[in-house]
């Protein structure tokens, strides 16, 4: 599934940025070799990335 249709970035290429240490949508456009456009896809990152955050934060505990 796309998150960024604007760039072509797939879930999977987000949620690999972010396993590799983003914490920001800016990381994951930096890891994707891109920049924001119409950045209707910054709030869908940022909510991936809070959910990476709870599930480590889980796993932790």
């Amino acid at each position: 599934m796309y998150v960024c249709n604007c760039n072509g970035i797939r879930e999977r290429e987000v949620r690999a940025a972010i396993d590799a240490g983003a914490t920001r949508p800016a990381d994951i456009f930096k890891a994707c070799d891109s920049r924001p456009q119409c950045a209707r896809c910054v709030c869908e990152m940022r909510d991936m990335i809070d959910e990476s955050r709870e599930t480590l934060r889980f796993a932790a505990e």
